[in-house]
């Protein structure tokens, strides 16, 4: 009797799991003309169709939130935040023309010239990374990138005038991306946008690498993390999560200093000895010198305060969302695999050491921080990413719905 009442409990359990979700709609132009041939898609999926003669569309799900992306050439991109539960009848995308005559503007500046093909490379490095993935992770279309450089502030913009095609080799996917902002000041990137995932075709033997390609790719990544949290199998999974506190280093002089100094020194005449003891500075040169020679201290001390955090003590759970909750910022090492040779030589200035196990930085810009049922963070620039994930770009993503399996 118990063992019929298990396999019974059993069964509804997979019934609930496996439950799908069927999202209908249609895509009209401003004039309600059927837009056929338009993508509609889950953003950072592989759960997308196109619409037929009739602008319809059909897509089966899993229960969750989503961005549903409904795109078409010469159109305004349309972004619909979906919940399944809430969905009682068919969407209806009404899509405008796109009058933005930035388009327009781009082809008509820009030049492929020596100075694009340097940005395109800086892009690329930025975007898709320089990892061992990336090798091998293509854009087919890089000419519809414009980039605008402000070199006063080192600011790197691109813009695209249609969405890149990608093709990730490694990894098996043809990628759509929609690129909505790209800005790179300094060493700080952010990039906001939306893609749509499709398999490539291949032999038993280039589908069974692809495999093997996506497991390693999602092993230490940051929603393998979340999901180790959430599942409180962080220890099991190979994370070790540590607690630290940032403070700012007073040894170092403020940026008014240090753009003052700098002036100084420029403005200056007089024969600068810049190997000169400044132990006692005698003059405003010295002084300005003494300033100039600590802009390279780290701007930042951390203290680390608290070792092996449990799950409990990072998540909590507030009318079934869940949500990141802990002070200050977390130094997560993830024990399975060790860094690539290229993470280590970037900043290489002296003899190249071993490798050591993956350890990244989790600095919230925004508390709490909300996780979706995916195990991936609902406003992604909440977070500022450090250390090997802060390495790891574009050419190291996964789909969202991507399964790891056993």
């Amino acid at each position: 009797m118990k063992n019929r009442f298990f396999l019974i409990l059993l069964i509804l359990i997979n019934a609930n799991t496996s439950a799908q979700f069927i999202i209908k709609g249609k895509v009209l132009s401003s004039k309600k003309v059927p837009l056929e041939g338009a993508a509609v898609y889950f953003n950072n999926s592989m759960i997308g169709t196109t619409t037929n003669a009739d602008g319809e569309f059909l897509i089966k799900t899993k229960e969750g939130q989503y961005e549903l992306i409904a795109s078409y050439l010469g159109y305004k991109t349309v972004i619909f935040p979906l919940n399944t539960t809430e969905i009682k009848k068919s969407i209806v995308f009404i899509l405008k023309e796109d009058e933005n005559t930035l388009d327009e503007i781009i082809i008509r500046k820009t030049k492929y010239d020596t100075k694009w093909k340097y940005n395109l490379e800086t892009f690329k490095r930025a975007f898709i990374g320089i990892t061992k993935l990336s090798k091998n992770c293509e854009i087919l279309n890089p000419k519809v990138l414009h980039f605008e450089f402000d070199p006063y502030k080192n600011i790197l913009t691109a813009f695209a005038k249609r969405p890149l095609k990608i093709k990730h080799k490694d990894l098996g996917y043809f990628i759509t991306y929609d690129l909505v902002s790209f800005v790179k000041t300094g060493n700080y990137v952010t990039v906001t946008g939306y893609s749509r995932y499709q398999n490539l075709k291949g032999s038993k033997r280039k589908q069974k690498g692809w495999k093997k390609n996506r497991r390693i790719t999602y092993n230490g990544s940051t929603v393998h993390f979340f999901k180790s949290v959430i599942n409180n199998k962080i220890e099991e999974e190979g994370f070790i999560v540590h607690q630290f506190k940032r403070i700012k280093n007073l040894e170092r002089p403020s940026e008014i200093e240090i753009k003052k100094a700098r002036k100084f020194v420029k403005l200056s005449r007089a024969t600068i000895n810049f190997s000169k003891n400044l132990e006692n500075p005698k003059n405003a040169i010295d002084s300005a010198l003494v300033v100039l020679r600590k802009v390279k201290l780290p701007k930042f001390k951390d203290y680390l305060y608290k070792s092996k955090l449990k799950s409990s003590e990072l998540f909590k759970i507030d009318k079934g969302v869940v949500f990141l909750n802990f002070k200050d910022n977390l130094s997560i090492v993830y024990t399975k695999e060790k860094e690539e040779k290229a993470y280590i030589l970037r900043n290489a200035f002296s003899k190249i050491r071993d490798a050591l196990p993956q350890t990244s930085s989790l600095i919230p810009l925004n508390m709490p921080l909300a996780l979706d049922r995916l195990g991936v963070l609902i406003h992604p620039l909440d977070v500022l990413y450090e250390g090997y994930w802060s390495y790891e770009k574009f050419a190291d993503s996964l789909p969202l719905d991507y399964e790891p399996g056993n």
